[in-house]
C-alpha cells in the first residue's frame, strides 16, 4: 500500500514538471518545455525600491516569466506602464508602450507600439519601437521619433540617448526649429 502511494505521488510530481498536453483531433501534442512561461501573472502593480526608497512602479496586464529557453526572457504582452520617483515619491519620468520583452542575458528591453516616454524635463518621446541597453545605459530606436518640448516639437527617423533620455542626438531630423535671428 505505502509502495502504491510512493508510486503515485512519483507519477503526479514527474507529470507536473512536463507540459500538459493539447487535443489536436485525435492526438495529443506536448508544448515543449522552453515554450512555457514558469510564471504568468495577471493585474501586475509592483514597486521596486533602492536603499529603502521606492523608486519604479510597474503596472502591466500580463507579465510572463521564461526560464527555460535559450535566452531567459520576459515579455509584457497587453503592455507595460512605469513611473520612476523621485525620493519624496513625485513622478519624475514615466513610460508606456503596447509591449514589452526584457532580455535576461542581454539585459535589453525592446518596447513596441505607442510608445511614450516623459523625462524628468517634461520632453515626450512617441515611437512605435524604443529599446533601452542597460549594458550600455543608453536609449534608441531605429523607427520615427516625434519629441515634444516646451517650446518646440522635434521629428525624425532613429535617435539615440542616455538613459535619462535628457541628452539625445536625432539621426536623421525633420521638423520646423526655432532659429533666433
Amino acid at each position: 500500500m505505502i509502495a502504491g502511494s510512493i508510486l503515485l505521488l512519483a507519477i503526479i510530481v514527474l507529470s507536473a514538471c512536463h507540459s500538459r498536453p493539447k487535443k489536436v483531433g485525435q492526438m495529443e501534442i506536448l508544448t515543449p518545455r522552453e515554450q512555457l512561461p514558469v510564471l504568468a501573472t495577471d493585474s501586475v502593480t509592483t514597486l521596486i525600491s533602492d536603499s529603502g526608497i521606492t523608486r519604479y512602479r510597474i503596472e502591466s496586464p500580463r507579465w510572463l516569466f521564461f526560464d527555460k529557453t535559450d535566452t531567459p526572457y520576459q515579455e509584457f504582452p497587453k503592455g507595460i506602464y512605469l513611473e520612476q520617483f523621485d525620493e519624496q515619491l513625485n513622478v519624475e519620468a514615466s513610460l508606456k508602450a503596447d509591449y514589452a520583452h526584457y532580455n535576461e542575458n542581454l539585459e535589453l528591453w525592446t518596447l513596441r507600439g505607442n510608445v511614450h516616454a516623459l523625462n524628468w524635463q517634461g520632453e515626450q518621446f512617441d515611437t512605435q519601437e524604443l529599446k533601452w541597453d542597460q549594458r550600455a545605459h543608453r536609449v534608441y530606436s531605429d523607427s520615427s521619433i516625434h519629441i515634444t518640448r516646451e517650446k518646440s516639437i522635434i521629428e525624425g527617423v532613429g535617435f539615440v540617448s542616455n538613459e535619462q533620455m535628457t541628452k539625445y542626438t536625432i539621426l536623421h531630423p525633420t521638423g520646423v526649429f526655432p532659429v533666433k535671428e
